[in-house]
């Protein structure tokens, strides 16, 4: 699929306007605090999210004025489409194709994005949360049926873990765990089955585009870390099994704790460059790099799920990136449109073919 046009009016500090960008690579280009990211949030908040960047919907209007309209055209599902979104006065008005409709949701699957940020950058530098949140956020995407049983693990895992804190002080209710351990066991093995089948394929795609972004000189691995030892090819009745004996030996430190301390909610994955941990031994733009082929791998990924290659938003990712990692992203991402925002004007030099946006107070020429 493919942006074939973005209208905007009172929407943050963007001049009113039409944008009509390429199918292939789009540098939006300027200074700080011009309004690029204002750009990429708009095309992004039709995939039926929330701003990337945690913004509440009353601060997309521009200030002194009492709404926001946000309107686009695309291709998609192999027809053109076109939708609408309006803020103003706590509500939030979509419209896709001339109806009117209840929410955002409805233009999930019609219109499907990829973004990285700088804030994406934790995955690599932060705890084990922000990793888990990205994977979790990916197979959720995958199936409604993911969703359902992440959520419900949450909430028996809360359950169980309010009965630890209990334990602490009337040990006889230990014998009540039971209660709770067979279903967490029986939800923690479906959540990590979907994990370990899509790390499985994040890897191998990542380790390409890695490859390639880095000129053939770095080897890109994601290796996934469970408490419980479980492994890629694993059925869910052998992964429930391998949870109750992890949950057997934590049984004491649970219950002084008060915390669950083994399962999905506590695994991780690494992210490793050349056999080497990424966190610890990698560079700047080395972790930059290999975010950035997390995200493109994501956007493949997502690519088979839905047979609608996503469009792909970047954030200010070419600073910190020598000449030829900036030179793959701008010439050699085939097949997705792309919008890269980028501040110096030696960042977008390489590019070959494709179309600039100038930014400056707003205003985008």
């Amino acid at each position: 699929m493919f942006v074939t046009g973005l209208q905007f009016k009172n929407y943050r500090n963007l001049t009113d306007g039409v944008i009509q960008p390429c199918e292939g690579i789009n540098v939006i280009y300027g200074d700080n605090a011009q309004g690029k990211t204002n750009l990429l949030e708009a095309i992004w908040l039709f995939g039926g999210g929330h701003s990337f960047r945690g913004s509440k919907e009353n601060e997309f209007i521009k200030f002194g004025e009492k709404f926001s309209k946000l309107k686009t055209s695309f291709f998609s599902q192999d027809r053109n489409q076109n939708a609408e979104l309006t803020f103003g006065g706590g509500k939030k008005e979509v419209i896709v194709n001339g109806v009117k409709k209840q929410g955002s949701s409805s233009l999930i699957g019609r219109f499907t994005a990829v973004v990285f940020s700088p804030e994406d950058m934790t995955l690599v530098k932060r705890g084990p949360s922000a990793r888990r949140r990205f994977i979790d956020s990916a197979i959720c995407r995958e199936k409604i049926q993911n969703a359902m049983t992440l959520a419900n693990y949450n909430r028996t895992l809360n359950q169980r873990n309010a009965l630890l804190k209990d334990i602490f002080r009337h040990p006889e209710l230990k014998m009540m765990l039971e209660i709770w351990d067979e279903n967490i066991c029986k939800l923690g093995a479906q959540i990590i089955v979907q994990r370990l089948k899509y790390i499985t394929s994040l890897s191998e795609k990542a380790s390409g585009y890695h490859y390639g972004i880095s000129d053939n000189n770095e080897k890109l691995d994601i290796k996934y870390i469970s408490t419980c030892g479980a492994q890629f090819g694993d059925s869910e009745d052998v992964i429930a099994e391998k949870l109750k004996k992890n949950m057997k030996s934590n049984l004491r430190e649970d219950c002084s704790s008060g915390f669950t301390n083994g399962g999905p909610h506590r695994d991780d994955f690494d992210i490793i460059i050349n056999d080497r941990k990424a966190k610890i031994f990698a560079s700047q733009g080395q972790q930059r790099s290999a975010v950035l082929s997390l995200k493109l791998a994501e956007a493949k990924v997502l690519s088979e799920i839905t047979g609608e290659n996503p469009v792909v938003l970047l954030d200010d990712v070419l600073s910190e990136l020598d000449r030829k990692r900036q030179d793959f992203l701008l010439n050699k991402i085939d097949g997705y449109q792309v919008f890269i925002t980028c501040c110096g004007v030696g960042e977008h030099e390489a590019l070959k073919n494709g179309k600039k946006f100038f930014v400056k107070d707003g205003g985008i020429s």
